[in-house]
């Protein structure tokens, strides 16, 4: 590896996901002014509004998102081909 050209103030950082209120502590360079108290310690806290454990994709909890009436026009239109 090339020396000088990668960060050197990795540090632990608790990341919250403001959905569920799920935390998990990993190593990251992120900057952050607020700090949280995980597991008897003080760390970083950068605040996310979607992380693995709310994203529909990996909770299997996925819903069409209808924007006016687009799913409902196109159902009704191609929706049942495989009937006929």
């Amino acid at each position: 590896m090339k020396k000088g050209i990668h960060p050197e103030n990795y540090r632990p950082v608790v990341f919250k996901d403001m959905s569920n209120g799920d935390m998990f502590l990993s190593r990251s360079t992120v900057n952050t002014k607020e700090t949280i108290e995980f597991e008897g310690e003080t760390y970083p806290l950068v605040k996310m509004e979607i992380s693995n454990t709310s994203h529909p994709f990996y909770t299997g909890k996925s819903t069409l998102v209808d924007t006016a009436g687009r799913v409902d026009k196109f159902m009704s239109r191609y929706g049942d081909r495989k009937k006929k």
